[in-house]
């Protein structure tokens, strides 16, 4: 494993993608920055941290062998590894939100982007974008974010939280091969924010509408139950979970 520290980048994702394109990367090469100036989030969003007190950081996956029909399982795969090493530091009440981040009861500690390197039907490689709020204590106009240090009350040593994070993602990886795809799927279910409870959703165009989460689909879309059971699939810009 390749650790890369940086002081600044606008991009750990971005800065990984260079090094790809220069070939001066292998599997599991990380990048790790202190100040991230234009960290992003799932559809263009901004992820804001502030500069030493957080992991802004980026993974590169080669050879991932998964389909580009069934992209939505490496989600999955990294979704769990930081569930469990952050389950295992005992942050409370944790849950998977639905696309991409990672809650302490309603508030976020994590997100996580990914992008894919697609060649022919298979994913030939993946850049492994995670943002975890760490030691930051004031959000300002973030009303539903919070911290390690919050939650628990004490102060995180970075690179023993990183290094947590990456045997946890390795072994992650390792165990989802013996698991198989539909065991993986069971997991992220357990896991998942509001699964199976009465929830107000907006959609695209404003709409507000009650369902039920039943899970996720193969292409990454969440499957509601609406009135009457019926069943509709949304994706990432489509649907808004409100509360």
């Amino acid at each position: 494993m390749q650790i890369i520290k940086l002081d600044a980048t606008d991009s750990t994702n971005a800065y990984l993608k260079g090094l790809i394109t220069s070939n001066d990367s292998r599997d599991f090469t990380v990048v790790v920055a202190k100040n991230q100036l234009k960290g992003r989030g799932q559809m263009g969003t901004q992820w804001i941290s502030e500069e030493g007190k957080n992991l802004t950081f980026s993974v590169l996956k080669e050879n991932n062998d998964l389909s580009s029909d069934n992209p939505f399982l490496l989600n999955i795969i990294v979704s769990l590894a930081i569930f469990n090493c952050l389950n295992n530091l005992q942050v409370p009440d944790l849950k998977v939100k639905w696309p991409n981040d990672i809650l302490s009861g309603t508030s976020k500690i994590c997100g996580i982007l990914i992008e894919n390197i697609i060649s022919g039907n298979k994913i030939r490689a993946s850049i492994i974008g995670i943002g975890l709020n760490v030691n930051q204590t004031v959000f300002h106009t973030i009303s539903n974010a919070s911290s390690m240090k919050l939650l628990l009350g004490k102060t995180f040593d970075l690179d023993e939280l990183l290094r947590a994070l990456l045997k946890s993602l390795e072994s992650t990886f390792q165990d989802a091969q013996k698991m198989g795809s539909e065991k993986l799927w069971k997991a992220y279910g357990e896991i998942l924010f509001r699964k199976d409870k009465p929830s107000t959703f907006q959609d695209s165009n404003g709409k507000k509408f009650m369902g039920f989460i039943r899970g996720v689909s193969a292409e990454g879309k969440l499957i509601i139950a609406l009135e009457d059971n019926v069943k509709k699939e949304f994706g990432f810009k489509e649907v808004t979970l409100l509360y």
